[in-house]
């Protein structure tokens, strides 16, 4: 990840370390996603992880495998030609 964007500042994430959101495990992915439940930015952190393809950690208080599947069925939007 680059450069922090804005709405990061807000996230309960601030208040851990990120080793919390890059478990090893599923108790470690539950009790990420635990943090994540109340998180003011959680749908701003989600459409990050999706939008950049971040592959590793609990983002938005989704796992790996669930960002995954939503990637799947998620379709590039058509674009008009303007004229």
């Amino acid at each position: 990840m680059d450069t922090p964007t804005p709405w990061m500042n807000d996230g309960n994430c601030k208040d851990h370390p990120p080793s919390t959101f890059f478990p090893s495990d599923g108790v470690g992915v539950e009790v990420a996603k635990r943090i994540c439940a109340t998180c003011p930015v959680a749908a701003e952190c989600l459409n990050y992880a999706l939008d950049n393809r971040i592959d590793h950690g609990v983002w938005g208080g989704t796992s790996e495998r669930q960002r995954r599947r939503m990637l799947k069925g998620r379709r590039e939007p058509i674009r008009l030609l303007t004229v």
